[in-house]
């Protein structure tokens, strides 16, 4: 069922369930994150301001508008409430956003590392692959000007030393695709411990490309040419060619693995 389609009490429902899944699995910890989603009449809801996770109930969600102004609610909204309207004017596709806190995906970017390029098969068919937005002051409307020329091609960012905001078609896809880049976070930081990280081959990635079109995976794909090798202009060896052109999605079908 689409979000527009769910009544208030389930997507209330939906957002309590995924808020308490990112405490349980320490994506968040105390009061951080927070989670929202489109309603079908062009409001949106989202977790108030100061509340844990984990503890979060139905009855605490606020309701706003695109302007961010409150309809309906006794408490304040999240304060990073301008990412996600910034977020949501940029993509008219998305229905949820989930932003947390997941540590190594942070770890790297406090170290200066990129997850931008080719290096896990399951990213480069959800995501293509996954940038990193430049630092900004939390709370403030910097915020949402570091999003700006990477929302709209991205449904997974790291925040650079702050955290991730990930888009879906409602808050459980939201939520897993936090999952899948914390776990390729996890994967790229033990390979880094024990050898070289490899990039995928420009070959294999324009094949990964053709199984997220044959799967129907849908969403832009980000190309940062600093380090990304979808696009041909990632610097590599010298005289290799590095990416291909990159097929157009098409319309996902339900019940996909990915």
């Amino acid at each position: 069922m689409s979000e527009a389609k769910k009544s208030d009490w389930d997507l209330r429902r939906d957002i309590v369930l995924v808020s308490r899944w990112m405490y349980d699995r320490q994506l968040v910890v105390a009061k951080d994150g927070n989670v929202s989603c489109r309603s079908g009449d062009g409001s949106f809801l989202m977790t108030p301001s100061g509340c844990c996770k984990g503890t979060v109930a139905e009855d605490d969600l606020v309701r706003v508008d695109m302007e961010g102004r409150v309809l309906s609610g006794s408490r304040k909204p999240t304060s990073e409430i301008v990412m996600h309207i910034a977020a949501y004017r940029a993509r008219p596709d998305v229905s949820a956003i989930v932003h947390a806190h997941p540590i190594t995906a942070v770890a790297l970017s406090v170290a200066g590392i990129t997850m931008a390029q080719c290096v896990v098969p399951e990213t480069v068919i959800v995501f293509g692959q996954i940038p990193t937005a430049p630092y900004a002051t939390a709370t403030t409307p910097a915020m949402a000007t570091a999003l700006e020329g990477i929302v709209e091609t991205a449904d997974a960012i790291v925040l650079d030393r702050h955290g991730s905001l990930t888009l879906g078609r409602d808050v459980f896809d939201a939520f897993y695709k936090l999952e899948m880049l914390e776990h390729a976070a996890k994967i790229t930081h033990a390979a880094r411990l024990v050898g070289e990280v490899r990039s995928l081959p420009p070959d294999e990635v324009q094949r990964l490309l053709e199984v997220r079109q044959k799967l129907g995976i849908t969403g832009p794909v980000h190309v940062d040419p600093k380090h990304c090798n979808l696009c041909g202009l990632c610097p590599g060896p010298p005289g290799k060619q590095r990416g291909t052109a990159r097929p157009a999605p098409v319309e996902s079908p339900t019940g996909s693995d990915y």
